[in-house]
């Protein structure tokens, strides 16, 4: 027989748990009554005929406005191993670390409500956890092995954000955005309270202090077919996601967010390790990547920022936040230049190419506007592409030969010099004291 139990979760809410289960796997939704019904039908019966593990699920229903939570509330009556949690403030990290804090499975999973990746993939996913031999797993749509039906817009977006966490946080997983994942209990336990995301960067940021940490994250590539009424915002989504790879960055390289030694050694890249400069190929193709993801977020903030900002002036808060983090990212990632100093002299020294970088794409968009009055938001996207892949050669050209251009040590002290001569005058004045000549 399963024990129930009354459980309250960090922010009061009350539900039940099963303490039998060996996975718990959270669903959040928020505003999903039309969706929520098929999906968990689905779902259970995927699990009671074709899952091996004792498994609970758990709907964390936040800030919905719709008739979600009563839905939810109906499929907890219908299913045994349905349970509810419903918070009042939304955000899908609140839900997972509300509900994942407050579980007594020994692996914690969670999936979108639409369901995208095929439920195949969930067993691959749990069972290298439980078995011990890895920590956090993740479903990847980049990996080999993976088959994905989506648009080329969002192809691109997770492309260059993931290439984006690569340069700006070392990161070495895949995919952070799959909505597929899973962790051990135990190390959600040491991870959780270092969280501080209450959105969608909620698990990018668990992935990369998981990472840090050591731990072994285990990929699974999986089938995954993009579901055409998603509710995802992208441009506040990805605006949060910049803002959460900033803090993140910002904390761990001042030492303000201190990551426990959980696993085995460092991997690769990460702090720890002697960074290596590499040659001009090396340094070129990390800094096209580099360029890639800053020219994303640099559309990306364009686009936001150009629904109530002029054009110029949209550009150059664009042009300036993403050039920052231009020039932080490549100090590291693609010259090799780690630790605070010279820090400022060289984001001193990056705001030169960010004023060679403003004044082509000023220009070009005061071209464009001289032509046309009032062109398309994608003409003004395009002559802005095109005039920041200017800018980007005459960037790399100062920052290889100017900004991280390796400094020449200063000469050695000559072993000839001041110092041995009066040595040698001692030993003189020693020698002729004794009637030495």
């Amino acid at each position: 027989m399963r024990s129930l139990e009354c459980l309250v979760s960090p922010d009061g809410s009350l539900f039940t748990h099963d303490r039998a289960a060996q996975v718990e796997i959270v669903v959040p939704v928020r505003d999903e009554e039309r969706d929520l019904g098929p999906s968990i039908r689905r779902l259970a019966a995927y699990l009671s005929t074709r899952f091996p593990f004792r498994a609970v699920v758990t709907i964390a229903d936040n800030g919905s406005t719709d008739r979600t939570w009563a839905v939810a509330r109906a499929l907890a009556a219908e299913f045994d191993a349905v349970r509810t949690v419903h918070l009042d403030q939304s955000g899908r990290g609140r839900a997972l670390r509300s509900v994942w804090s407050a579980s007594d499975a020994d692996v914690l999973a969670y999936m979108d409500v639409d369901l995208s990746t095929d439920l195949n993939a969930l067993l691959p996913l749990v069972a290298p956890l439980l078995s011990g031999h890895s920590d956090l797993a993740i479903g990847t749509r980049l990996a080999r092995g993976a088959r994905v039906v989506r648009g080329p817009r969002r192809e691109v977006i997770s492309r260059c954000y993931n290439m984006l966490l690569h340069a700006t946080l070392g990161a070495g997983f895949s995919d952070a955005q799959c909505g597929f994942k899973a962790i051990r209990a135990d190390k959600a336990r040491l991870l959780l309270p270092l969280t501080r995301d209450t959105g969608w960067f909620f698990d990018s940021e668990l992935l990369v202090l998981a990472e840090r940490a050591g731990l072994r994250i285990h990929e699974v590539p999986v089938d995954w077919v993009d579901d055409p009424d998603s509710r995802v915002k992208v441009v506040a989504t990805a605006l949060a996601d910049l803002r959460g790879i900033a803090r993140l960055r910002w904390g761990l390289s001042r030492g303000t967010i201190r990551v426990p030694r959980l696993g085995g050694r460092v991997p690769p890249g990460r702090p720890g390790e002697p960074a290596r400069r590499g040659g001009l190929y090396r340094q070129l193709a990390r800094f096209l990547a580099v360029g890639v993801a800053s020219t994303l977020a640099y559309v990306v903030l364009y686009l936001g920022l150009r629904t109530g900002l002029s054009a110029q002036l949209a550009n150059a808060i664009s042009l300036l936040a993403t050039a920052l983090l231009n020039t932080a990212v490549n100090r590291r990632f693609t010259f090799g230049i780690r630790g605070r100093p010279d820090l400022a002299r060289h984001q001193a020294q990056g705001l030169l190419a960010f004023g060679a970088g403003l004044a082509l794409t000023s220009g070009a968009l005061a071209a464009l506007h001289a032509v046309a009055a009032h062109p398309a938001r994608a003409t003004e996207v395009t002559v802005l592409v095109l005039a920041n892949l200017l800018a980007t050669a005459i960037r790399f050209v100062i920052y290889r030969h100017w900004v991280f251009r390796r400094r020449r040590a200063a000469p050695a002290a000559n072993p000839t010099g001041p110092a041995l001569r009066s040595v040698d005058a001692t030993v003189l004045t020693f020698h002729t004291k004794n009637g030495q000549h």
